[in-house]
Protein backbone atom coordinates (compact mmCIF):
# COMPACT_ATOMS: atom_id res chain seq x y z
CA UNK A 1 0.00 0.00 0.00
CA UNK A 2 1.13 3.53 -0.76
CA UNK A 3 -0.25 7.02 -1.14
CA UNK A 4 -0.99 7.70 -4.79
CA UNK A 5 -3.18 9.61 -7.21
CA UNK A 6 -5.67 7.71 -9.39
CA UNK A 7 -4.69 6.84 -12.96
CA UNK A 8 -6.86 5.81 -15.91
CA UNK A 9 -5.89 2.18 -15.22
CA UNK A 10 -7.16 2.22 -11.61
CA UNK A 11 -10.41 1.26 -9.90
CA UNK A 12 -11.49 3.50 -7.01
CA UNK A 13 -13.41 2.49 -3.87
CA UNK A 14 -14.58 4.69 -1.02
CA UNK A 15 -15.10 3.04 2.38
CA UNK A 16 -15.98 5.00 5.53
CA UNK A 17 -14.69 8.23 3.98
CA UNK A 18 -11.37 6.71 2.86
CA UNK A 19 -10.59 6.40 -0.85
CA UNK A 20 -8.77 3.26 -1.99
CA UNK A 21 -7.19 3.12 -5.44
CA UNK A 22 -6.30 -0.26 -6.91
CA UNK A 23 -4.67 -0.97 -10.26
CA UNK A 24 -7.40 -2.67 -12.30
CA UNK A 25 -5.08 -5.41 -13.66
CA UNK A 26 -3.86 -6.23 -10.13
CA UNK A 27 -7.44 -6.19 -8.81
CA UNK A 28 -8.48 -8.76 -11.41
CA UNK A 29 -5.67 -11.12 -10.30
CA UNK A 30 -5.90 -10.50 -6.54
CA UNK A 31 -9.65 -10.61 -5.86
CA UNK A 32 -10.96 -10.69 -3.26
CA UNK A 33 -8.91 -8.00 -1.49
CA UNK A 34 -9.46 -7.23 2.21
CA UNK A 35 -7.58 -4.57 4.21
CA UNK A 36 -7.81 -4.63 8.01
CA UNK A 37 -6.36 -1.88 10.17
CA UNK A 38 -5.08 -2.60 13.66
CA UNK A 39 -2.73 -1.07 16.25
CA UNK A 40 0.41 -2.28 14.43
CA UNK A 41 -0.46 -1.04 10.94
CA UNK A 42 -2.51 -2.96 8.42
CA UNK A 43 -3.09 -6.49 7.20
CA UNK A 44 -3.74 -7.31 3.54
CA UNK A 45 -5.57 -10.47 2.54
CA UNK A 46 -6.12 -11.28 -1.12
CA UNK A 47 -6.14 -14.05 -3.69
CA UNK A 48 -2.34 -13.87 -4.17
CA UNK A 49 0.12 -15.69 -1.90
CA UNK A 50 2.84 -13.16 -1.02
CA UNK A 51 4.96 -15.74 0.80
CA UNK A 52 6.59 -14.90 4.12
CA UNK A 53 5.68 -11.20 4.20
CA UNK A 54 7.98 -8.58 5.63
CA UNK A 55 11.42 -9.59 6.80
CA UNK A 56 11.28 -7.81 10.15
CA UNK A 57 8.53 -9.95 11.62
CA UNK A 58 7.79 -12.66 9.05
CA UNK A 59 4.02 -12.24 9.22
CA UNK A 60 2.21 -13.20 6.05
CA UNK A 61 0.31 -10.44 4.28
CA UNK A 62 0.93 -7.70 6.81
CA UNK A 63 3.11 -4.67 7.25
CA UNK A 64 5.04 -4.21 10.44
CA UNK A 65 7.38 -1.24 10.21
Amino acid sequence: MALDEPANTDTEFEVDGFKFIVNSDFLEKAQPIKVDFHQYGFKLDCGIDFGAGCTSCGTKGSCCA
